[in-house]
């Protein structure tokens, strides 16, 4: 199964645009209110000597601070140009970074044939994701975790939109962060409540706990907060 043209070209689109720099695009916000925070739902269940693979990495911020919680990490995303950009930021290569479609079991299985039983890390991808391959995303963090790996997955909730149109709504238009976005058809994609869990469950995953959160944006608001999309966490593996 291969992800649509529409989606693989909105999305290198972006990134090629993009100048890489950690947040310039509208989600890509600073670890300690992101990756650092989220841990604390994974860390009671997860095993740290195993590595972490962070889905859909982007620019490779979230990346790189896990690598300091794991004995390794890679962050995968259907970008070329994404990847290269995280490459740029880490010299130290203090993680690895890959083209991967998840949407591909061929392409997912390789990738645990080289890492084994990996923790995955995945934060506002399947909302992102056509509606047609959320099933194919949820069974590539089903076999990367395998029988020991653990998984975190993050997305926004339906209100979320509602968030999302007030930036847009905005006196003078939506932020330049937020422009880029609709620009390049990122189109905010809505998960039905319930939906996240049923494609894990259905994937052969158990929902071993899972919560409300926020999701923080690097745009901010009239304050100077980070902007923040209600969302919900899960952690999976097998029992």
């Amino acid at each position: 199964m291969t992800v649509s043209d529409r989606y693989r070209t909105s999305w290198e689109g972006f990134w090629e645009q993009s100048s890489g720099e950690q947040g310039e695009p509208f989600w890509d916000s600073d670890p300690a209110l992101t990756a650092r925070r989220d841990l604390e739902h994974l860390a009671p269940y997860a095993d740290p000597t195993l590595p972490v693979a962070d889905l859909g990495c982007g620019n490779g911020t979230q990346t790189r601070f896990l690598s300091g919680r794991f004995t390794a990490a890679v962050g995968v995303d259907l970008s070329a140009a994404a990847v290269a950009h995280a490459r740029r930021a880490d010299p130290g290569g203090a993680a690895t970074y890959e083209q991967l479609n998840l949407a591909d079991p061929a392409q997912t299985g390789a990738l645990h044939e080289r890492l084994g039983d990996t923790n995955v890390y995945m934060r506002a991808v399947l909302h992102q994701s056509d509606p047609e391959d959320r099933p194919a995303v949820a069974a590539a963090v089903a076999l990367l975790v395998g029988t020991h790996g653990k998984a975190l997955i993050l997305e926004p909730t339906g209100q979320a939109k509602a968030v999302i149109a007030a930036i847009a709504a905005r006196p003078g238009g939506p932020s330049p962060r937020l422009r880029r976005v609709m620009e390049n058809d990122l189109r905010p994609g809505e998960v039905a409540e319930g939906e996240v869990a049923a494609l894990l469950r259905a994937a052969g995953l158990t929902v071993l706990d899972e919560g409300a959160t926020a999701l923080a944006m690097s745009d901010t608001g009239p304050d100077g907060s980070p902007v923040e999309l209600p969302a919900r966490w899960f952690v999976v593996g097998r029992l």
